[in-house]
């Protein structure tokens, strides 16, 4: 169970809180963030030895014992120069830690080189450590690609009917499984995909890059991924993943999907420390889409996000949805930077969903040069076939924004709840949001219930009812149903 830690956080707690806050004015604290920020990301991509960070020639770090027994790829005839195909190395290095599952299992060392393979599969008890310089390639041949069946909360490819190409790096019914290493890379060169997809030229649904099924226990952290051809890590139906210290890189446009990291159906889930900036949702938090989803009926729970830095320019730093039919619960989000981007969190259904979006908490949130901050939105239509209930509605509700800053942004809120699907119980405290268009509705609501409590600028809208900073009722809503959606701003 991951555990909520109240007041974690750190730094960025103090820097927050406003009793313990040193900087005078937010913008100060932006300054001193965005400074702060573009040092840990410059300082991920660089080694350390022995603590301190070393620039210029830098020795090969020696991989450290993390298994009763360690493999290098070359051992089994891997060749690290970007042309030979490595996936039987990759293969048989699995295979012989998949006999070693009583005695602790095994790792798998990735030297420093560019380990071109098609997509293999993992085993449990088994660690792959990538080092410093070591880069995963994925051939770009989808011939090489094997074929999978849809995923059953899907029950069909998510982009065509039918089977999709498997990940680069995939496993399921596995325990005990760590990726990481010294910052080294993998890279599913996804640019022929993003150009086959664009031109319509695929027949099947692109494979993620790394993808793990029906598992536990499994660790990734302390690696590069990038350049997914699809959705980039995609934990399934998983209890108790840790995402932690992992950097992921798309570009920011023409690299469709190329969502960061997808939990589907998972259960006790830590993400935290990360970089990621890319070509859709940094985070999109699913269980299952339509009446595959509802038929399927696994949620996703007890999921803490915390202390990273996002970009998405095409979509949101942090989505839940727009397949959440297993039901989403139980979500805290914090500590979280959000810049030069679409959106900046949003929870995104549509009627024939099903499910819910309940208890998510976010807190401590930081918005710059974002065109909106947060989106609600209920009118999601995209399915995967006609045989979807409409009458299947989602409930949403018990969702908390606390201290949120910003700057440079345009609609700070956008929830737009519907006369079949209404949202209730949204509570925002403590919010100053810098905005950049002077419109008189910046804060648009339709069909939403909850309180807005403190100091809240701009100002809420009339859904709200007002309490001041010591929890006494100031003013009542006026009205739960007015629709004031302006998608022109």
């Amino acid at each position: 169970m991951v555990e909520n830690t109240g007041q974690g956080g750190g730094i960025w707690f103090q820097l927050f809180h406003p009793k313990t806050a040193p900087f005078a004015s937010h913008k100060t604290l932006f300054v001193f963030l965005w400074v702060v920020t573009l040092a840990s990301v410059m300082v991920w991509q660089r080694t350390t030895i022995s603590g301190f960070l070393v620039l210029g020639g830098v020795p090969v770090r020696t991989p450290p014992k993390l298994r009763p027994v360690v493999f290098c790829l070359t051992e089994f005839g891997g060749v690290g120069d970007g042309v030979t195909l490595n996936t039987e190395a990759f293969e048989r290095g699995v295979g012989a830690i998949s006999k070693l599952g009583d005695k602790g299992g095994g790792q798998l060392n990735v030297p420093p080189g560019r380990w071109l393979t098609a997509p293999f599969n993992l085993t449990s008890h088994m660690t792959l450590f990538l080092a410093r310089d070591a880069v995963i390639l994925a051939v770009q041949d989808e011939k090489y690609w094997p074929l999978m069946p849809a995923l059953p909360s899907y029950g069909y490819g998510r982009e065509h009917p039918g089977p999709r190409y498997s990940s680069l790096i995939h496993g399921q019914n596995l325990v005990d499984v760590v990726i990481t290493g010294h910052n080294g890379t993998i890279n599913g060169q996804g640019q022929t995909w993003w150009t086959k997809y664009r031109q319509k030229l695929l027949n099947h649904t692109r494979g993620p890059l790394v993808q793990i099924l029906w598992s536990s226990n499994i660790v990734i952290s302390n690696i590069t991924l990038r350049d997914s051809p699809f959705w980039t890590l995609h934990p399934y139906d998983c209890k108790n993943v840790t995402v932690k210290k992992v950097t992921i890189l798309a570009p920011v446009s023409h690299a469709p999907n190329t969502d960061g990291i997808d939990p589907d159906s998972c259960e006790d889930m830590l993400i935290e420390d990360c970089y990621i900036s890319v070509g859709d949702d940094a985070i999109a938090i699913k269980s299952g889409w339509d009446q595959y989803g509802i038929t399927y009926g696994r949620p996703s729970k007890n999921i803490v996000i915390r202390n990273l830095v996002v970009r998405s320019n095409v979509s949101a730093g942090i989505s839940i949805g727009s397949e959440m039919s297993g039901g989403v619960s139980n979500v805290l989000v914090e500590n979280i930077l959000v810049w030069e981007s679409r959106r900046a969190m949003r929870i995104k259904t549509a009627p024939g969903r099903g499910g819910y979006v309940r208890q998510i908490t976010y807190k401590n949130l930081m918005l710059k040069n974002v065109r909106v901050g947060i989106v609600i939105k209920t009118d999601y239509n995209e399915h995967p076939g006609a045989g979807y209930d409409p009458r299947a509605l989602p409930i949403l509700r018990d969702i908390s924004f606390m201290n949120i800053r910003g700057q440079g942004v345009r609609v700070p809120v956008r929830i737009q709840g519907s006369e079949q699907i209404p949202v209730r119980n949204v509570t925002f405290q403590d919010m100053k949001v810098g905005i950049t268009y002077k419109k008189k509705h910046i804060f648009q609501c339709a069909f939403v219930q909850g309180q807005a409590i403190g100091t809240i600028f701009p100002s809420p809208c009339d859904s709200f009812d007002r309490y001041n900073e010591q929890g006494q009722l100031v003013k009542h809503a006026a009205s739960q149903n007015v629709t004031d959606i302006d998608y022109e701003i």
